[in-house]
């Protein structure tokens, strides 16, 4: 009985002294407080961009890419932003109003190709991509009819990273920038067309649209994409006749419901269209490049059947034309007469109205920018966003698009392997 007593006293003594509290969960006691572990958030560091936006050539393209309040918005998350002397001059802001905003203006060149990023809406020239200085990204459009080997070879040289704003997508897969700047197009052709169907631009000296007690003009559009609707949208405003032809019956269904039943609508048959053509005094081209079907969808004999004094406006041309008599041409000089019909046919018909594109424009770029910037770089940003990569056709240097190495006879790779590869 003694021993009993004896063990269980000796082992209720070690438990408490085994059991003493720990002076971390009571830091008061003790008389201090003791430093405690931390949870601290795991996140990747924002990185800090330096952008730059050299000077167009505002002979050839009005346009800006960033305005000054969206060039405030990157400054005060912390990026540079580097503007070329009057580079908004085109679009009616001065070097004054970026300055305010936090951008530095350059007086050259070299400063603002320099630059993390480089945003330009035309493509970059041979001597501006000689002054790359090597891995940088770009962002600009890419006229299909002003590519060639040699450009694609110089950009691959300089290892950039070149993305086609045109190509890139949204969360709902549709092309932003492409909607956004031919909703603009097709207005403006509407407006064009107005002006040279009078006296003063040479035309036939009517007014776009009609009143009471004349016939209304006739305006016949060739497709039925955003462009179509918008040009569509202002003609039916004008009090036009409008009628819509396009080889897609889901398009004009929808083109239809969304205009009313005003509009005309016809599937692409050839005594059709040439039945409305010889009496339309507007054809507005949206169709783009087909890569199988008809190479045209008005042929230059359908042209020559049309009304003197009529207009033809190819907002395709970028693409190549879908007008077999449309030129590519210039804002320089635009306009020309064939078989007595008046072609305006220039790739950048929003340039017109510079100021509205270039916030457009803007509205569209800056949050792909704060996002880069959040996402730690352009890497990681690339490798999230599906959208922005369907518009890369170089990557670090390496052809990714696959049309234009058939075009140019030049080797490409998949985006996707690349970036799991680097």
């Amino acid at each position: 009985m003694y021993y009993l007593r004896f063990f269980i006293l000796i082992h209720f003594h070690s438990a408490m002294v085994e059991q003493k509290p720990d002076p971390s969960s009571n830091p008061l006691m003790y008389g201090g407080i003791l430093p405690q572990e931390e949870l601290l958030a795991v996140g990747r560091k924002q990185k800090k961009l330096i952008i730059g936006i050299p000077c167009e050539n505002q002979q050839i393209e009005q346009r800006i890419q960033l305005t000054p309040e969206a060039v405030e918005v990157l400054v005060n998350n912390g990026h540079e932003v580097y503007l070329e002397t009057k580079a908004g001059e085109g679009a009616k802001y001065t070097d004054r109003d970026y300055s305010e905003c936090g951008g530095f203006i350059s007086e050259t060149k070299e400063k603002v190709f320099a630059a993390d990023i480089i945003l330009k809406v035309s493509p970059l020239e041979a001597n501006e991509i000689e002054m790359l200085t090597g891995s940088q990204v770009l962002f600009t459009s890419v006229p299909i009819m002003r590519l060639n080997e040699e450009y694609i070879r110089s950009l691959m040289n300089k290892k950039t990273t070149s993305i086609d704003f045109d190509n890139i997508r949204d969360e709902y897969d549709c092309y932003p920038f492409v909607q956004s700047m031919s909703a603009i197009s097709g207005i403006s052709a509407i407006i064009m067309a107005g002006e040279y169907l009078t006296n003063h631009s040479g035309g036939k000296g009517v007014m776009l649209g009609g009143i009471s007690g004349i016939t209304p003009t006739e305006v016949v559009i060739i497709g039925a994409g955003t462009a179509a609707e918008f040009a569509a949208r202002a003609a039916l405003g004008f009090g036009a006749f409008v009628k819509v032809f396009d080889n897609s019956p889901h398009n004009l269904e929808k083109l239809q419901q969304n205009l009313g039943h005003r509009l005309h609508t016809s599937i692409f048959h050839p005594k059709v269209l040439r039945r409305a053509l010889k009496s339309a005094d507007v054809l507005i081209g949206t169709m783009q490049l087909q890569n199988r079907g008809p190479r045209y969808f008005v042929t230059e004999d359908m042209v020559r059947e049309m009304k003197k004094g009529s207009v033809i406006i190819d907002l395709s041309i970028d693409q190549g034309g879908c007008i077999e008599t449309s030129e590519y041409r210039t804002l320089l000089n635009p306009v020309y007469t064939r078989h007595d019909v008046i072609h305006y046919c220039i790739p950048n018909m929003p340039s017109r109205v510079a100021r509205t594109a270039s916030i457009a424009l803007s509205n569209l770029i800056t949050p792909i920018l704060v996002s880069i910037a959040n996402s730690g770089g352009f890497k990681p940003f690339l490798k999230a966003n599906r959208g922005v990569r369907s518009g890369v056709y170089i990557y670090n240097g390496i052809l990714t698009d696959e049309n234009m190495g058939n075009l140019f006879g030049l080797p490409s790779k998949d985006i996707d392997l690349l970036m799991a590869a680097f």
